[in-house]
């Protein structure tokens, strides 16, 4: 689509190798690995006033499900300045962390690590809002619009375009609309208090974010006297599967198989592998099961754990919720009454109102998603839009997986270049996802 210039914006002459629109872990990643390659000139905007890694989540105890080296650059350049190992060395906590033993950081450590790297860079633009992409096809650029956090317009333009919006937070169809002060797990810390104020308290999903925040409340429940509940629609409490023949699939070799497979496969894989990323730490539904068993001692627990059960409908009246709910196994419904509701129902990605104008440039699968190429790129011609996570359904579990972001980064940056400029690992499994090549009965 041609774009009328504006003269109070940029010139044409600021033009940039890229742009990256969005600023977690995956682009600030690329921001630390593009920082030392003269070549390369990329802007990387953000809507945030400043960089914040899921705060509503900082819990005191709760780590990271990926070891240390699964940070911003290491797996792509482990010499990088921007390692959480230089950062440990910066701020005086190296031996510490040497000495805890744990190749998993708290996630508050992490959270601490990425402002420190994003501290460093100066392309980043914080308080910046993307309200349209459009393309220049006279110059063959992309032309970002933004307003800034006081209402000013800026224009970038750039080759290409690196997507990082993430995945906002999801709200079930049963509450949708709902009145109250319900809370989505993305904004647990600040409610936390006045959770605690209440008679009760009902967190409803299956994953980590479910067992962190139950976790939490299980521990506080003498204290404040509440009444504890956990619904979830999974048979079990299930646990991440952590063993190291599964821990290939989050592999280029599994990435290069996935990624072949017909869409039809590959959708029906994606539902059936949820499991592989969305489970819970072992430890930490063994230390729920602990911390019960401690709370057991003076007599019944003040809580439920429900199990099959399916959230059916919502409604709030005077202060309490009254959830319908269905045991799908049993298939009779029932009903919970609770003062506090939090949703920890996770996350799902939307395309972005500002792709708009340039939707027609974009590839589309039969589903109505990005049909994500094995170089991370989405649009037409290869290697002008690239996508962070938001992948699954091409990509496999590789997508969300926070080790797999610097090789995904190093993919775009060989695209970007030209040139393949951080090593890109090729067969590193000990395991054949698919039929041997040769080899017929």
């Amino acid at each position: 689509m041609p774009v009328t210039p504006n003269p109070r914006l940029e010139t044409p002459m600021s033009t940039h190798d890229f742009i990256a629109i969005g600023l977690g872990p995956y682009n600030l990643g690329l921001a630390c690995l593009t920082a030392p390659i003269d070549e390369l000139d990329g802007v990387f905007l953000e809507a945030r006033p400043s960089l914040a890694w899921h705060p509503g989540m900082l819990l005191e105890s709760a780590r990271l499900q990926t070891p240390f080296i699964a940070d911003l650059v290491s797996l792509a350049d482990p010499t990088s300045p921007y390692s959480f190992l230089n950062y440990l060395k910066e701020i005086g906590r190296l031996y510490p962390f040497y000495i805890r033993e744990s190749f998993y950081p708290l996630r508050s450590e992490y959270d601490a690590y990425c402002r420190w790297a994003a501290a460093k860079l100066p392309n980043l633009r914080f308080g910046q809002t993307v309200t349209t992409v459009e393309y220049d096809s006279a110059d063959e650029r992309y032309v970002v619009r933004a307003t800034t956090g006081e209402g000013e317009s800026v224009e970038y333009r750039g080759r290409h375009l690196v997507l990082g919006t993430g995945t906002p937070p999801h709200l079930p169809a049963a509450v949708a609309g709902l009145p109250g002060d319900a809370v989505h797990n993305s904004r647990y810390l600040e409610h936390r208090d006045a959770l605690r104020a209440k008679r009760s308290i009902t967190v409803v999903g299956s994953g980590q974010s479910a067992a962190e925040i139950y976790h939490d409340l299980l521990g506080d429940l003498d204290r404040y006297g509440y009444q504890l509940n956990w619904v979830t629609r999974s048979p079990r409490f299930f646990p991440l599967e952590y063993t190291k023949l599964t821990l290939e699939m989050t592999s280029p070799d599994y990435v290069d198989y996935f990624h072949a497979l017909p869409e039809a496969t590959r959708y029906r894989l994606e539902a059936e592998q949820k499991g592989l990323f969305k489970g819970i730490n072992a430890d930490l539904i063994n230390d729920i099961f602990d911390l019960l068993y401690a709370h057991s001692v003076d007599g019944p627990v003040r809580t439920r754990l429900l199990t099959n059960t399916e959230l059916v409908d919502a409604a709030h009246h005077d202060g309490e919720y009254r959830l319908g709910l269905r045991h799908v196994e049993q298939e009779r419904d029932f009903a919970l009454r609770t003062e506090g509701l939090v949703l920890a129902t996770g996350y799902h990605y939307r395309v972005p109102e500002f792709l708009a104008p340039v939707r027609e440039r974009i590839r589309w699968d039969a589903h109505g998603r990005f049909d994500v190429a094995r170089n991370y790129s989405i649009d037409h011609s290869g290697r002008g839009i690239f996508l962070q996570n938001a992948g699954t359904h091409t990509h496999s579990i590789t997508s969300p997986d926070l080790g797999m972001g610097a090789y995904r980064n190093s993919w775009i940056i060989r695209e970007l270049l030209g040139r393949e400029h951080y090593p890109i690992e090729k067969g590193i499994t000990f395991q054949e996802f698919g039929a041997p090549a040769g080899v017929t009965s």
